[in-house]
Parts: C-alpha cells; sequence; structure tokens
C-alpha cells in the first residue's frame, strides 16, 4: 500500500499531539498527582505509536512504546513521578518531535538517536540506576576533534561540474585568485538561512560566488545542516576574505582555501561544455550581475519544503467560500443574459448594477479566503514556555512567562516565519535582560523575574511584544561599542538621541556582551531578526527604561497576498506604494526645499522632513522635474517620517502582490509586482529601504 497519501494527515495530527504533550507536561511538573494529565500523556503517546507504526516509522514506535511502560506503571502505582521522571520525558516528547520534523524536511526517520533514552526508560521501569556509557573523550575534545574534521582543507580537490571548472581555469589564467571556503555555523545559531544569506552578501562585495555546496536555493530554504561551502573568484587575497567573515557573527569556524596551486578537479559526467562567453563574462568582477551557481545537490528539490503545506479550516468559513462562489456563477449567469438583451438603456443600466453586485461579491470572496489563511497565533506561542522553564532551570534564573492575545489571527505565511525571531528575543530578553535572583533582591525588585509575549491586531496590522523586566539597555555602552567599532563617529555620537543609539543593536555582528554565552547576549543575531521581520514587510521598535527593562515591538502586515495601495506616476511608470506605510500627502513649493549636508530637506509642521524623489530613488525619468510644486507622499517606518516626491497621483487600489522571483529578489526599493486591470505591469515599492 502506498502510504505517502496519508503522510499530510500524520504531520497534521503528530504534531497537534505533540503540542497537547508539551502544554501537559509543563501543568504536571507542577502537579505530578494529578492522574488525569498522566492518563492524558497515555493516551497520546500510545495515539502516536500506532500512528507511527501503521506509517511504518519504527523509530518513534519503539520510544513511545517504552514511554507507555513507565507511563503505565506510574499509572499502577508502582512508580512515583519525581523530576527525574519529568526531565526524561521532556526528552523524550524532543525526541519525538524531531523525529518528526526529520521525516517532513528528509523523507524519513534518519537513524535511530533514541538509544540512550530507551535505555534511561528501561532503567526506570526496572527500579535499576541509569549509568550511561563509557565515552571515549570530554565534549570538549569531541567538539575540537569534530571542528578538525570538518574544517580541515583535506587538500584542494572539489567535486565540481564543468562549468565552474572552465571558470576557475580562466580565473588563473587571469591571473584572478578563486578560494574555496568552508564555513560552519554556530550549533546555538536560531536562522541558519538568514545567517547564510548575510554570509553570502558579505563575500559578494568583493567576490563573485560560482558555486555553492548545498546550493544557493537550498541554503535559502534551510535545507542544511550548519556547514556549506562556496567557490569565489576575486582580485583581493585571503586575509580581505577573512576580515569579513570575522566581521558576521554566529560563524563557529571557517577556512579559506587558494585553489590556485595543486588545482585538481573530479568532473561530474556527462556535463555541457561552458559557454566561453559566459566564462569571460563571470570574470568580469566589476558588473554586479547575479553569478549563476552550480547546483550540485538536485535531488533536495524535490524533498518536502520545511513548513506544513496544510492548514486547518473552521466548516462554517467554507460554507461562507462556498455560498460566495454560488454567488459568483449566479452574477455570471446576469452578466451573460444582459450581453444577450437588445434594449439598449436597460441593458446599460443591467450592466451598471450588475457590475457594483460583482465588486461587492469580490470583496467578501476576499475577505473570506483571507480568513481560510488565518491561524491563531497560539501555534507559535505554545512552543515558548517550555524554552522559559529550560532556559531558567539551566542559568538559574526564577522567571515566569506571561501569555496575552493567542487568539489573534496572522496569515499562515507570517506563523511559519515569526517562531524563529521571537525565540531570539526572548531568550536574549532571559539571558542578558533579566538579572540573577540575588541582584534583583538588591535592586529591590522581586525575585521572580518576567517576560511577557502580547499579541494583538490593531487596523491592518498585528502587533507582537516581547517585554521582560529586567535591566533594560545600557544605552552608553551600546554608544560606546559603536564608537569602538567604527559603526558611528564622535560627532555622531554626540548629537545621536536614544532611540538611535538603540537601533546600532541591530547592525551586524554587532553585541555588547562583555563575553558570548550559549544563549549569547541582547545585540548578538538582532540583525538577522530585523531582516527577517523586514522580509515579511513589518517593523521592528524597541522601548527601554534603565533598571525597569525592555520592550520589543514588531509590527506586521495582516496579510501578505492583497493589500491597499497607492497608485502613482513616475515619468512613463506607474508604481504601487502600499498604504499602511502612508502617512499623509501634501504639496511642497520647490523653493522650500533646503539642502542641509547634502540632502534635501524641508520645514513641514515645525519639524525638519527629509525629502526624496522617487524617480531618483529608482533611476527613473521625471515629468515634473522643474515644477514650482511637488506632490509629496509621507512615508513612515515607527516614529521616522520621510516624504516621497511623485509626479501624479493615480489613486487608491486593492492589489495582489506577485513575487518577482529569486533573481530579482534583492533589488532595494523593490518588494513585488502588480498586474492591473489594463494587464500592465506596476512595481511596489519598499518603502522601508529609504529609511
Amino acid at each position: 500500500m502506498d502510504m505517502n497519501q496519508y503522510i499530510d494527515i500524520f504531520f497534521e495530527e503528530s504534531k497537534e499531539h505533540l503540542q497537547n504533550m508539551n502544554q501537559i507536561l509543563l501543568q504536571m511538573e507542577n502537579n505530578p498527582d494529578d492522574m488525569n494529565m498522566l492518563n492524558e500523556i497515555f493516551r497520546i503517546a500510545h495515539t502516536i505509536k500506532g500512528m507511527s507504526s501503521t506509517m511504518g516509522f519504527q523509530n518513534i514506535a519503539h520510544l513511545t512504546h517504552e514511554m507507555e511502560n513507565v507511563l503505565d506503571l506510574i499509572r499502577g502505582g508502582k512508580i512515583t513521578v519525581n523530576g527525574n521522571i519529568i526531565d526524561i520525558l521532556f526528552k523524550c516528547f524532543d525526541e519525538l518531535e524531531s523525529y518528526v520534523n526529520h521525516i517532513e524536511t528528509q523523507g524519513s526517520e534518519g537513524e535511530d538517536t533514541s538509544a540512550e533514552l530507551k535505555k534511561e526508560l528501561e532503567a526506570i521501569r526496572d527500579g535499576k540506576a541509569y549509568v550511561p556509557d563509557e565515552v571515549a573523550a570530554s565534549v570538549e575534545e569531541v567538539a575540537c576533534v569534530l571542528e578538525e574534521v570538518e574544517m580541515s582543507a583535506k587538500g584542494s580537490s572539489v567535486e565540481v561540474n564543468e562549468f565552474v571548472h572552465n571558470v576557475i581555469v580562466k580565473a588563473i589564467q587571469n591571473e584572478l585568485n578563486p578560494y574555496l571556503v568552508k564555513v560552519a555555523l554556530n550549533p546555538k545559531c536560531m536562522l541558519k538561512s538568514a545567517r547564510a544569506y548575510i554570509i553570502i552578501n558579505t563575500l559578494e562585495k568583493v567576490s563573485e560566488i560560482v558555486y555553492s555546496n548545498p546550493s544557493i536555493e537550498d541554503l535559502e530554504d534551510e535545507k542544511f545542516d550548519l556547514d556549506f561551502e562556496l567557490i569565489l573568484v576575486t582580485k583581493a587575497d585571503a586575509s580581505l576574505l577573512s576580515k569579513e567573515l570575522k566581521d558576521v557573527s554566529e560563524i563557529e569556524a571557517f577556512d579559506i582555501i587558494s585553489l590556485k596551486e595543486n588545482y585538481s578537479v573530479n568532473k561530474e559526467i556527462s556535463i555541457e561544455e561552458a559557454d566561453e562567453n559566459k566564462v569571460e563574462k563571470l570574470l568580469t568582477l566589476e558588473n554586479n550581475e547575479e553569478v549563476p551557481t552550480a547546483n550540485k545537490n538536485e535531488e533536495t528539490k524535490n524533498k518536502r519544503g520545511k513548513t506544513g503545506k496544510t492548514v486547518r479550516v473552521d466548516i462554517d468559513r467554507l460554507d461562507n467560500l462556498m455560498n460566495l462562489v454560488s454567488e459568483l456563477i449566479i452574477i455570471k449567469t446576469r452578466l451573460e443574459d444582459i450581453d444577450g438583451a437588445s434594449n439598449t438603456n436597460a441593458t446599460g443600466q443591467n450592466m451598471h448594477d450588475a457590475i457594483e453586485y460583482l465588486e461587492r461579491i469580490t470583496t467578501s470572496l476576499h475577505d473570506a479566503v483571507m480568513k481560510v489563511r488565518m491561524v491563531p497565533i497560539e501555534r507559535v506561542f505554545n512552543r515558548f514556555p517550555r524554552m522559559v522553564r529550560d532556559l531558567s532551570k539551566e542559568l538559574g534564573k526564577d522567571i515566569s512567562l506571561f501569555l496575552s492575545g493567542e487568539e489573534t489571527e496572522v496569515d499562515r505565511t507570517v506563523i511559519d516565519e515569526i517562531g524563529d525571531p521571537l525565540i531570539h528575543l526572548i531568550r536574549n530578553s532571559i539571558d542578558h535582560g533579566i538579572e540573577d535572583p540575588e541582584t534583583r533582591l538588591n535592586n529591590n525588585k522581586p525575585k521572580n523575574g518576567t517576560v511577557r509575549l502580547v499579541a494583538y491586531p490593531d487596523g491592518n496590522s498585528v502587533v507582537i511584544e516581547v517585554e521582560d523586566d529586567g535591566r533594560g539597555i545600557n544605552i552608553e555602552k551600546v554608544k560606546n561599542k559603536g564608537l569602538e567599532r567604527g559603526i558611528i563617529t564622535p560627532q555622531q555620537s554626540q548629537i545621536m538621541e536614544d532611540k538611535d543609539i538603540i537601533q546600532l543593536l541591530f547592525h551586524p555582528g554587532f553585541s555588547t556582551a562583555d563575553k558570548i554565552s550559549d544563549i549569547s547576549g541582547r545585540g548578538v543575531g538582532l540583525d538577522v531578526v530585523k531582516t527577517k521581520i523586514e522580509s515579511l514587510g513589518g517593523v521592528v521598535e524597541v522601548d527601554t527604561k534603565a533598571g525597569n527593562g525592555s520592550k520589543f515591538t514588531i509590527r506586521l502586515p495582516l496579510t501578505l497576498a492583497i493589500i491597499q495601495a497607492l497608485l502613482v506616476n513616475v515619468g512613463p511608470e506607474k508604481y504601487a506604494i502600499p498604504l499602511n506605510t502612508i502617512k499623509e500627502i501634501t504639496t511642497i513649493q520647490s523653493n522650500a526645499i533646503r539642502k542641509v549636508q547634502n540632502n534635501e530637506v524641508v520645514l513641514y509642521r515645525n519639524t525638519t522632513l527629509p525629502i526624496l524623489k522617487l524617480s531618483n530613488l529608482l533611476h527613473g525619468t521625471s515629468t515634473t522635474e522643474n515644477d514650482e510644486e511637488y506632490v509629496v507622499v509621507i512615508v513612515k517606518k515607527g516614529d521616522k517620517t520621510v516624504g516621497i516626491v511623485v509626479d501624479h497621483l493615480i489613486g487608491q487600489q486593492e492589489i495582489v502582490i506577485k513575487s518577482l522571483g529569486k533573481f530579482l529578489s534583492n533589488i532595494k526599493g523593490i518588494a513585488g509586482a502588480t498586474i492591473l486591470g489594463n494587464g500592465s505591469v506596476a512595481l511596489i515599492v519598499d518603502t522601508n529601504s529609504f529609511f
């Protein structure tokens, strides 16, 4: 029997059962004698065992079977629940979750990694003390050995295709430097794909990347462990590449190997000869064109995506959707009847009424489809109580997590992406924000620290707040670190406001931590958080008060598919500006514009408003360059504003966002495109990139 048809159901139900198990274990830790909770965990383990056995996943089945044995003895009163048993059950949960994720991303359970855990469960069942297997070396020695094995050069033999081979040979002939760069990320790195993107972006400033293993696509989709390899061609030497990589945080180790000497390549068979012109073009390092990369692991494209492709929908919402589709069919028939009618006056009026009716239906249909895509943010929030519990024990702190607004609904796409940034913010709050119990008592604070995670809708946005009652951000320390690293000048530091200094935390690799812990200090990795949030069309704001804690506010669009936008003309082109970024629209006299430090500004409502011309930002032409009065669209990002000069306003319109694809995904100032009613394409302006 082909079981693949049931795999999606297996994923959905397994995740739901594991989520319930996690919540019950957290409650059971405080009420170990509650038999109802114990029975519920037993039922969940039994259900997962049956599902996994049916699907042929034996590792999961064997582990849950051992869990059942222990839980059954507890139910029978032969074993008493204690902290050790709860910890082992949590380990079982982690192992089961790991198996399910591995099946989803790789298509199989992988190796049996729960052998030691099953031995622990057997020891509890038999009433014996568990003695772990002897290890040959300490954890530090093993880590060093692994690092040496992974990062050793192993000569410079690399398996690449004919195209990359020709590029390397051509580079050597043209006295350019080809390098093999091996990168291993920190095991604690939360957003691997975003970190890989930053590394590639950093290297592309001084080189052209011609090969990636895994492929660039797999790196973007996070289909890799912690290490990857790049082959690049550059005029620079290895010391410059090393300097660039050292400025990127969360890199465990890297190795730069020159391919110029002792170059040997094992070519893959049946690969077409590379076009000589393409090789020449690739080696012209002055241009900024996208470099084609060899794809070594084509088969990984066929693997399942990282996130699930299904969503559970309330039956009432589906009924509403069905009714609206029925209305569409009725209006289609009505329009056909009008088209065949002969009475001109009646036809015109009927057509007008029918179009109005159609507009109402399409608006309702849009709302209905939106609601089908919406899921409660509770799905993300549920993973954090366990994380806070583990970190509290690890750091020796008393920390309470308060959740609010779990019922707030957001787009499914946002749900899949927002989890990792929130994990990063919460970990930083607990590690670096909240003081240890002794320090809190000395500062007249409660011994127990608090982290609040709140979500609520705000117009067309969803707001998520991560707040702690810790020590707050040390503004002076951040400023001094910025001066030390050369990010700001002494003159800038004198006039910068606190909110501008706090923004330095989001600079790549910035950290105020005196020593880097496993969890890291506030600031490490915040550049990745900001990159991820802004890729979703959102913004991050920070509010802090010394001694009283910090609050990170994330503001995200309600949907990533259909938005309200203002259409404008700049020269012959039409552009769309998202309405949720627009503060107001006004006109200003051209002679009111002044230049300050080579930037155009205007005094508007007693504040200084920077002025930018959209034609200059997007390298276009303007038809109003010499006009006495400009049309200005004032856009916002947090509490900052800037005036964008456009030629003409067309009007407000509901638009469907279309991606420009991976080759055009990094164009500054452009967030996507939309197809207008006449079939023409209008680019959607990313106003955040102008700040």
